[in-house]
Order: C-alpha cells, then structure tokens, then sequence
C-alpha cells in the first residue's frame, strides 16, 4: 500500500482525493441498486431476459445521440453535472410507482433496462473526465487509486443493501442511492472548481471548453480508428462472456430460492464480497502489476479468469462455483482490468475521450450483451446444458486474452514507448 500512496506527486492530492470520493458515491449509488435489479431480472422472468438485453440496447442507440448532442453543446462543467441531476430524477419516479405498487412486473422490466443503462452511462461519463484530467503517466500512477475509490462504493453500497433491504423494503433503498448520486455531482463541482495549484499538474482549463461538432461524431471516430475499434471488440468480448455468466447465476439462483427478499439478499453478498476483495487488491497490488508487466499483459488477466471460471463451471454448474466466479471476474475487473482499460483512452484526443468512448461503453457493451443474451438463449433452445455452454465459452476468453495483448503494444507505442 505504501507503494501506492507514495505514487501521488505534490499537487495531486486534492484532485485524487474529489476523484476517489466522486468514484464512490456514484459506485456506492448503483450498488444500493444493484441487487435489486438483480432480483427485479429474477422477478420480470428469466427466460425473458434476453428481451430485457435487447431493449436495454434499443433505449442506448436512442440515449447516445441526446448524450452526444449534449456534449457537443454544454461545457464539461455543465453537462457532467446534468446527466447526473436527470437520472436521480429517474430514481425519484421508480421509488413513487414501487412505492404505491403500480404494475409491479411491467416496473420490475422497465427498471432493469433503466439501471443497466443509468451504470454504463454514469460510470463512462466518470471515466471519460478522468482520461481528460490526467495524463498517460498519471494514469498509470493514480487509476488504480481512483477506482479503489469505486471499489470502496462498491463495498458500502451492497453493505447497505444487506443491512437494510428487510428492515425498510427494497424500494425505499432507491432513496439511499438518490443521495448518494447527488453527492457524487458535489466532487464533480469541486473538481472543476480546483485551486490554482491543481492546474500545474491537471488539465483543468478544458473544463469550460465546448467540443463541438454533430452526435456522430463518436461512431465516425470509431469507424475510422482500428486502435478504437480494437478497444471495441474487447468489450464486445467482456460483455458476452460476462452474459453468458449472469445467465447462467440468473438460471442457478432462481432455482435455488422463490423468495424476492432472498434472492435480493444474496445478490448483495455476492457484491460485498466482490467489494471486499477488490479494495484489497486495488490497494495492494494493481499499481504494481500495471508497473511491473505493463497495460497488455494486466488487461489479458481478466480473460484469463474467465477461462478458468468457465472451465470450473463446467465440470460443477452450482451455486457455491457461480457465486465465486462471479466475485473473482469483478475483483479481476474492476481492480486491475478495468484501471488498465481507462489508461487506454488517456493517449486520444478530447474528443476520443468523451464521443467515442462512450460509443464503445454504452452502444458497443449492451448491443454485445444482447448479442450474448440471444445466443445463450439459442443454445440453451436446442437442448444444450449449462455445462456445455461453459465449455463454448473458453475459446472465446482466450481470443480475448490474445486482443488485450495486442491492444497493450499498441497503446505503448501510441505513448511513445
């Protein structure tokens, strides 16, 4: 750990400490969420989620193009900050219809599409102001130390789900995380309203800059760009095998218990637990590992896992494997994958950063989890059990390995070595 603190450089600290606490409250938000769309998933039917998978893509290609509309028009220091105010407007109207009851199953597939897209956006929009703020070389230093400030939310939000989803009732914790979303757009304010000394070592002057240009943009930038598109089909891949996994703990939980409550409680602890482990590792090992082996060599160890996970599935499809596979590919995820992957967008431009990266998290991530929920749902219709679709997904973890050690060089030499 002492490695890690030591990496922060005078003028830093401030910025890092917003960053850390920004990370957390939006992270900390999503987890209070999280089991309950999970159960929300369970209670919309199981074999309906591959719909759900489609429609949470069909609301992003809708969303996007107000997103880059918005972008192209507001500076930084407004449009962050209303993205936010709209969607805990949202949670404000899902906790009134659960609250009085009203059409409970339709609300159960409506908010499951809704948090699914409220994550990706809030967190791509964290992250696409983060590879604007700091550089490629202090993106290696400080990523890790920023995300273990989401991982630190990660580990209170369903800490708070457990402690707190029988006493007040599911629905009532769609407040909690109002508050905390509310929050998180105070460090946005405090980020952008950073002292001079700040500016030395940040690139804050960007802040009430417009980028200009058409909603677009962002996929043109995509298609021109192989670096870009390679990052694409690294999250294509992420997103279908880590379908393919929730399918399959969606399928293995609902067998295991008919109770809402239940079920919400024990998404919760698979996301505590995955909080637990994550902190640990952000603190004490990923800035290392990113220092020692570098970019592509720390992004190939997420595939990896999978791998092994599918592989482990396969010979056992039961609870106790798919609760440990999942909390093992989100520690490898979001402790050192996914630090890695951001340090990717620091070497493109500003408009990269914001337009074509959220291309890649938002359309590109959910139209592969559509893609992967309609061919779990193919295979499982001709016959084929969860064991054998675990043993389909090993060969696509490794092409996945070998992408992220490609993308790793490339993204060396685009730094300059």
């Amino acid at each position: 750990m002492r490695l890690q603190i030591n990496s922060i450089r005078p003028g830093e600290g401030r910025a890092l400490g917003w960053s850390f606490a920004y990370f957390f409250c939006l992270l900390a938000g999503y987890y209070v969420l999280r089991p309950l769309r999970d159960e929300m998933g369970v209670a919309g039917g199981v074999r309906n989620l591959q719909w759900l998978f489609t429609a949470t893509f069909l609301v992003m290609l809708a969303a996007v193009p107000l997103y880059g509309a918005l972008v192209a028009r507001l500076p930084r220091r407004r449009f962050i900050p209303v993205v936010y105010h709209f969607f805990a407007a949202n949670i404000a109207i899902f906790w009134l219809l659960l609250t009085f009851d009203v059409e409970r199953v339709t609300v159960a597939r409506v908010f499951f599409v809704w948090i699914s897209v409220f994550n990706l956006f809030a967190v791509s929009v964290f992250w696409s102001f983060m590879a604007d703020l700091y550089s490629t070389e202090q993106g290696k230093r400080l990523f890790a130390i920023i995300a273990a400030g989401g991982s630190a939310g990660a580990l209170a939000g369903p800490a708070l789900a457990v402690w707190l989803a029988v006493p007040i009732g599911p629905a009532n914790l769609l407040v909690i995380a109002a508050v905390l979303l509310e929050a998180a757009v105070l460090c946005v304010t405090r980020l952008e309203t950073a002292p001079r000394e700040m500016e030395k070592q940040l690139h804050l002057k960007t802040s009430s800059e417009t980028l200009g240009g058409g909603w677009l943009d962002g996929v043109v930038l995509l298609l021109r760009s192989p670096y870009l598109a390679g990052i694409a089909l690294w999250v294509s891949l992420l997103s279908i095998a880590g379908t393919f996994l929730y399918f399959q703990q969606a399928n293995i939980v609902a067998a295991a218990s008919d109770d809402p409550a239940v079920r919400t409680r024990m998404f919760a602890s698979i996301d505590l637990a995955v909080g637990l482990l994550t902190i640990v590792v952000q603190f004490l090992a990923t800035g290392k590992l990113i220092k020692r082996f570098g970019i592509g060599p720390t992004l190939a160890f997420l595939p990896f896992v999978f791998a092994a996970g599918f592989a482990a599935l396969a010979a056992t499809p039961m609870l106790a494997v798919v609760i440990a596979f999942q909390a093992l590919q989100r520690t490898a995820n979001f402790a050192v994958s996914n630090p890695a992957r951001e340090v990717l967008f620091t070497v493109l431009a500003r408009e990269e950063k914001y337009k074509a990266k959220n291309v890649i998290d938002i359309v590109v991530f959910r139209g592969a989890d559509a893609a992967g929920g309609w061919l779990f749902a193919a295979l499982r219709s001709l016959g084929m059990e969860l064991r054998t679709i675990s043993l389909i997904a090993i060969p696509l973890a490794a092409a996945w390995l070998m992408l992220a050690l490609a993308l790793g060089r490339a993204q060396e030499r685009r730094a300059g070595g």
